[in-house]
């Protein structure tokens, strides 16, 4: 979830998981794990393989603190996308855990249409995020684009027939598989001092 788009961009829009961060480590391999493995966690959930407890804990420490610290990093190393995407992100996930824990304890209850408008904001704000992270490399540019159509299944599922959030927790099932791949992409890469697993040009 990690994107150098102007004006934190390269000439030749890298994926900022490349991008030089100061002889620091870069926090997008943090940020990229936190948000892929606890995406694919949910949908564990979603399918019916898993309960709830899981999710929440995972959602509140990995998914949502982890990725929260990710994203203030990339802000010090000036990637605006990777700033943006992961402290918002992070932000997701605790909020979405609070409310599952406010649902359990019965303060301040929300409904399936409540939480189904609290998926359509983060809709706009992944469709907003994705053509930045096409600019960057297919492999982050596909990240968004399964998340953006994941959003959009879970907001049919909450505003309809629940099934949708069944198609969308396998949907989103190959997001988080995707964000694992980026993630692996720059730990191989350091690793090995050669791309071995490449994440391709730029979509646009």
């Amino acid at each position: 979830m990690n994107a150098n788009v102007s004006p934190s961009s390269t000439s030749t829009a890298t994926p900022a998981s490349d991008h030089a961060h100061g002889g620091h480590g870069n926090p997008a391999v943090v940020g990229l794990a936190g948000f892929g493995m606890t995406t694919i966690v949910l949908q564990f959930h979603n399918v019916g393989w898993a309960s709830l407890g899981p999710v929440i804990w995972m959602g509140l420490i990995f998914g949502g603190l982890a990725q929260l610290i990710a994203g203030l990093h990339e802000g010090k190393v000036g990637n605006n996308f990777g700033y943006s995407a992961f402290t918002a992100y992070g932000c997701f996930w605790i909020a979405l855990c609070l409310l599952q824990i406010g649902n359990a304890t019965g303060l301040f209850p929300t409904s399936e249409t409540d939480l189904g408008w609290f998926l359509v904001i983060w809709a706009i704000y992944t469709a907003i995020m994705t053509p930045g992270a096409m600019r960057a490399s297919t492999g982050l540019g596909l990240v968004f684009i399964t998340l953006f159509i994941g959003f959009v299944l879970l907001v049919i599922g909450h505003f309809g027939p629940h099934v949708f959030n069944v198609i969308a927790g396998y949907e989103l099932m190959v997001c988080g598989a995707l964000a694992l791949y980026v993630m692996a992409h720059q730990i191989y890469k350091d690793a090995f001092g050669r791309d071995v697993l490449p994440v391709g040009k730029p979509m646009i």
